[in-house]
């Protein structure tokens, strides 16, 4: 559907127009929307890690640990199923984010698309040749022309 979305009907301007900025405000719902699920799943994260945080003090040795420092209790906790099963959701969230920036940069590109074809519109680019053209004879006439001069070869004087 994204790449429907972007798609532009040089023949129907004026509806394209219409179309833009409810693509505008769909495009920049979904980054919204994402952007509030990093957050939810970060929250989780932190959450994840003070209750591995909790439980690696008050029972060292579940985990075994001899002793207790910051550095210790923080490479405990990353190893932990719990915890990186919360990290892959904060970057699959975060993932999505992106993409979804991406769909807003791109439907932004499409504004700037449509400005440009209206431009292009005005200034008689859509109108057409005043006469037909015969677009098979020029690409024959063309390959002809390519082909008779890679045939020439330049000769060069020896200057000895």
């Amino acid at each position: 559907m994204y790449e429907e979305d972007l798609h532009i009907d040089e023949n129907a301007l004026d509806l394209e127009w219409l179309l833009q900025p409810r693509l505008m405000l769909q495009y920049i719902d979904e980054q919204a929307s994402a952007r509030r699920q990093v957050d939810r799943e970060k929250e989780k994260l932190a959450v994840v890690r003070a209750e591995l945080d909790k439980k690696i003090r008050s029972d060292p040795e579940f985990f075994k640990l001899e002793k207790i420092t910051e550095s210790l209790i923080s490479s405990t906790i990353i190893v932990q199923k719990k915890y990186k099963k919360a990290m892959k959701t904060v970057i699959d969230s975060q993932y999505e984010y992106q993409m979804a920036q991406g769909a807003v940069q791109s439907v932004e590109q499409r504004k700037s698309a449509l400005e440009n074809l209206v431009k292009l519109f005005g200034m008689g680019y859509f109108s057409g040749p005043k006469t037909p053209r015969d677009i098979s004879s020029e690409v024959l006439k063309d390959q002809k022309k390519k082909r008779s001069n890679s045939n020439v070869k330049i000769k060069r004087k020896n200057n000895e």
